[in-house]
């Protein structure tokens, strides 16, 4: 078994990302599983907080065992969010895993973000530890998710070319609705996805970031130029 571990910030495609690599019949997802453990132990006030705490494993450790856990699948796909790895959180799991780094230009995630929750702070966003731990783990490939949209086919299969993995054309498409694999804070975020069943055209439009969070989209820049300086680029066959 094999860990495809994407570590990405909210609001990112991240979840429709899941869809499409659980849409292999090679692979198993895994949603978030350390967003429990993180609301425990930093005590963070997000929605769907209690019912999160009550549903899934808040022990990081025993989290951890799950992500390494064999799987029936070949791929054990697994979406993480660096802003949930505390310090104390272990990341033994990851060794050998196949990591990559899935990044969407602040405003729109700011733009996107707000729908669902008016009051965050800039660490909610997770843009410098996404950056720090890309850093730390040898800067693995970065996909932009503006990418992903405009051109699914072309960057799904340089991706895959990228963590080593062949490229299923499954991953194109989904049934529309939940699944039993979607954490307890779907309901907040995921209506989106559930109402796809693939990749949505790229916007057309620029986003429009309300005034009072300009400053958080200003602090996010650096991080997010960093990466995306480095993402995989269009190459055509």
């Amino acid at each position: 078994m094999t860990i495809i571990a994407m570590w990405s910030g909210p609001r990112n495609l991240s979840t429709a990302m899941m869809r499409s690599f659980g849409s292999r019949a090679d692979c198993s997802v895994i949603d978030e599983p350390f967003f429990a453990p993180f609301l425990r132990f930093s005590g963070k006030a997000h929605p769907g907080r209690d019912a999160t705490l009550a549903r899934h494993e808040c022990d990081p450790v025993k989290v951890a065992n799950i992500c390494a856990a064999q799987t029936k699948t070949p791929y054990s796909f697994q979406k993480h969010m660096p802003h949930h790895m505390l310090k104390c959180f272990p990341m033994d799991w990851a060794n050998g895993a196949r990591h990559f780094f899935l990044i969407r230009e602040p405003a729109r995630v700011i733009a996107s973000y707000v729908k669902g929750r008016e009051e965050f702070e800039l660490d909610d966003l997770g843009f410098a530890p996404q950056r720090k731990l890309w850093e730390e783990l040898g800067r693995p490939p970065v996909i932009d998710s503006m990418d992903i949209l405009r051109w699914p086919r072309t960057m799904l299969s340089q991706l895959c070319h990228a963590i080593d993995i062949p490229f299923d054309e499954a991953m194109l498409s989904w049934e529309k609705g939940p699944r039993e694999t979607d954490g307890a804070w779907a309901p907040y975020w995921y209506r989106s996805v559930e109402n796809s069943a693939g990749f949505a055209p790229a916007p057309e439009t620029e986003p429009n970031v309300p005034l009072a969070y300009q400053a958080m989209l200003k602090a996010c820049e650096q991080d997010y130029y960093a990466m995306e300086a480095r993402k995989l680029t269009l190459k055509l066959a």
